[in-house]
C-alpha cells in the first residue's frame, strides 16, 4: 500500500509537474495577448506625437513664409506709397514747368517784338545821334575855351564809336548823352586847374580858373600877371592888378582850399545890352 501510495504520489506529481508544465505556455500567451495592446497603443501613439511634430514643423514654416510675405507686403505697401508721393510730386512740378513754358514764350515773342522795335527805333535814332555829335563838336569849338583837349578828346571818341559795329545803338545813345551831361555840368560849376597858355613869345603854365561859362581867368605861377578870356574878340586880355586878390580867392575856392564866398571878377556883358 505504501508503495500504491507512493507511485500514485509519484503518479500524481508528475501529472502536477505536467499540468504546471501545460500552463505555462498558455501564461505566455496570455500576457502577450495582454501586452499586444499596449504595444500596438504605443506605436499609434508614436505615430500620432510624431505627425503632430511634423505638423508642428510644417506650421512653423508656413508662419514664416506668412511672416516673409507679410514683410514684403508692408515693403511693397511703402514703397507704393511712396512712389504715389512722387508721382504728386512731378504732376505739380510739371504744372509748374507748363505755367513758367508758357510765361517764357509769352516773354519771347515780347521780346522777337522789342527786337523788331529796336530795329526800327535804330534806323531812327542813329541819324538823329550823328546830329546831336555834330552839334556837341561845334558848340565845343565856339564855346569858351577851356578844357579843350579833354572836350575835344572826348567828341573825337565819340565820332570813332559812332562807327564800331560792336557798339549796340543803345550804348552809343549813352555815351552821347553823357557827353552832353558833362557839357551841361560845366555851366553850373566852378573848377581850378593847370594847363598851357600860348603867347606871341611862347608858352607858358598857368592856373585857370573857370566860373561855369560866365568867366575863365588865369594866373601865371608866380602871380603877378592876370587875365580872362573875351568870348566876344575870342582873344585873352589881361586884367589890371585890382582883381589879383579876388582871381586868387576864387582859385582857393575852387580847390576847396577856402569856404565859398562872393569874389568880384569882370564878366563880359550880355548880348544886347548895349542896344
Amino acid at each position: 500500500m505504501t508503495r500504491e501510495c507512493a507511485g500514485r504520489g509519484v503518479r500524481s506529481g508528475t501529472r502536477a509537474g505536467t499540468r504546471q508544465g501545460r500552463t505555462r505556455p498558455w501564461a505566455v500567451l496570455l500576457g502577450a495577448a495582454l501586452l499586444a495592446p499596449s504595444l500596438a497603443h504605443g506605436a499609434e501613439l508614436g505615430q500620432v506625437v510624431q505627425v503632430r511634430s511634423q505638423g508642428n514643423a510644417a506650421s512653423a514654416q508656413s508662419q514664416q513664409r506668412i511672416d516673409g510675405l507679410s514683410d514684403q507686403t508692408d515693403k511693397a505697401l511703402a514703397e507704393y506709397r511712396s512712389v504715389l508721393k512722387q508721382i504728386e510730386a512731378l504732376r505739380r512740378y510739371n504744372s509748374q514747368l507748363e505755367e513758367l513754358i508758357q510765361s517764357q514764350k509769352a516773354e519771347m515773342a515780347s521780346l522777337r517784338n522789342q527786337i523788331d522795335n529796336v530795329t526800327v527805333v535804330g534806323r531812327q535814332v542813329t541819324p538823329l545821334m550823328q546830329d546831336m555829335l555834330e552839334a556837341l563838336d561845334a558848340f565845343v569849338a565856339a564855346d569858351v575855351p577851356f578844357l579843350p583837349g579833354e572836350r575835344r578828346l572826348r567828341v573825337a571818341g565819340l565820332k570813332e564809336l559812332m562807327a564800331r559795329s560792336d557798339v549796340t545803338d543803345a550804348e552809343k545813345y549813352r555815351r552821347v548823352m553823357e557827353a552832353y551831361q558833362i557839357e551841361n555840368e560845366f555851366g553850373r560849376t566852378i573848377e581850378a586847374y593847370s594847363g598851357e597858355l600860348e603867347w606871341d613869345d611862347g608858352t607858358r603854365t598857368v592856373d585857370f580858373l573857370r566860373i561855369g561859362r560866365v568867366a575863365l581867368l588865369y594866373r601865371t605861377r608866380d602871380g603877378n600877371e592876370i587875365g580872362a578870356w573875351d568870348q566876344a574878340n575870342q582873344v585873352w586880355v589881361q586884367l589890371p592888378g585890382a582883381y589879383r586878390s579876388a582871381v586868387r580867392q576864387g582859385l582857393r575856392i575852387a580847390r576847396k582850399q577856402a569856404a565859398p564866398d562872393l569874389i568880384e571878377i569882370p564878366v563880359p556883358a550880355a548880348v544886347g545890352a548895349n542896344q
